[in-house]
């Protein structure tokens, strides 16, 4: 290491989601303090969104995006993945390994061996968090985690939530932790202001049942603006239950003030709502409530996860998951008092500009890798 530039390798398996979006601003960042970064993925993860997304990271990851095979579950490259691994950090002498997820951490880890000279690093990102632990592949996972805290500096966890879900299946860590919350880039803290006939209400997500869309339009279809007219709802995004979303809009006799918009950009899709609601019955740490607060709206959401970190000072206006009363409520409270959800909305930004931006993040996960043993910023 010449003084504090130090040489990176950041190892995931697939680039898609908020994973990779971690990885990629960690990346950039790392790269405008003056580090060298490469990243390693999978091989097998090359469609066109994937390819489109790593060239974007090209010109900051100076020394490569290196492909290996990386299966989702076991598999033969798993007992050649990290030999190759540990060879390409030592061609490219570096200072710092960091696995990201399960199988990023997994041959990050095993990849050290034998390298003295390399602090390894690791953060779950839910990842082996989702293997439970009654099933033989969650008793595996969890057994090799153990195992392998011998051979990481820290375990860098985006939430106290998930320090704690990881604490109660596989132990505590052995190994210095830190918990370091994701970040937003400094362009997404610009204000989104509404379209011409916004919506009362704004959802952007998979839809799925597991992001509260059912409880949502259920609770819709019993709010009313002040003026007693019927509450309306965009909603952004795609997934497995569209169509028996379809279907329950129409039970409820609602279709005509839910507007489904498919997948767009989350900020697009925020200048056409005035509220975000966030119903999730299961999260860790969501970057959709990040992004909503960050863009001015007054945000609604569900006591899961890590959402309480996010919402900080505001906690205690988060409901409980799947509370269809506690949801209509809160959607009629907040068209009945604009000014206060605008106030609530400017307590939350001032937490979230504090701790959750990329910059902090930055910087605490850059004072890890050149002294493990400090406390994090």
């Amino acid at each position: 290491m010449a003084g504090d530039s130090l040489r990176i390798l950041q190892v995931l398996r697939a680039p898609v989601g908020g994973l990779f979006r971690h990885v990629a601003d960690l990346t950039r960042a790392l790269a405008a303090k003056g580090h060298s970064v490469g990243v390693v993925v999978d091989s097998m993860a090359n469609d066109a969104q994937t390819e489109g997304l790593l060239r974007a990271l090209e010109a900051d990851a100076v020394l490569g995006i290196h492909r290996l095979p990386m299966p989702r579950l076991f598999g033969r490259a798993d007992l050649k993945t990290p030999f190759a691994v540990s060879a390409l950090a030592q061609k490219l002498k570096i200072d710092i390994l960091h696995g990201h997820g399960a199988k990023g951490g997994f041959y990050a880890r095993l990849a050290a061996y034998g390298r003295g000279k390399a602090k390894v690093f690791y953060t779950p990102h839910g990842g082996v968090l989702h293997f439970p632990a009654d099933k033989a592949s969650g008793r595996l996972f969890h057994r090799i985690e153990r195992l392998l805290m011998s051979k990481t500096s820290a375990i860098i966890f985006e939430s106290r939530y998930a320090e704690k879900t990881y604490s109660a299946l596989i132990g505590a860590p052995t190994c210095r932790s830190a918990v370091i919350h994701n970040g937003l880039r400094p362009e997404e803290f610009v204000p989104v202001e509404p379209v011409q006939g916004a919506a009362d209400f704004v959802f952007v997500g998979e839809l799925r049942d597991l992001k509260g869309i059912f409880p949502l339009v259920e609770a819709l279809s019993r709010v009313s603006r002040p003026d007693g007219l019927p509450a309306d709802l965009v909603m952004a995004g795609d997934g497995p239950d569209r169509a028996a979303l379809e279907a329950r809009l129409a039970e409820l006799g609602i279709a005509e003030k839910v507007k489904l918009v498919g997948s767009r950009p989350a900020r697009e899709v925020f200048a056409m709502g005035r509220n975000a609601v966030v119903p999730s019955l299961a999260e860790s740490l969501p970057y959709v409530v990040m992004e909503a607060a960050a863009a001015r709206l007054p945000v609604i959401s569900t006591q899961v996860g890590g959402i309480g970190e996010i919402f900080g000072p505001t906690a205690d206006s988060l409901i409980p998951a799947g509370n269809v009363e506690a949801l209509s409520q809160a959607m009629t409270n907040i068209l009945a008092d604009p000014a206060g959800a605008q106030r609530e909305m400017l307590t939350r930004l001032a937490h979230i500009e504090a701790g959750f931006s990329v910059a902090h993040m930055a910087q605490s996960i850059e004072a890890l890798y050149l002294d493990p043993q400090k406390p994090a910023v």
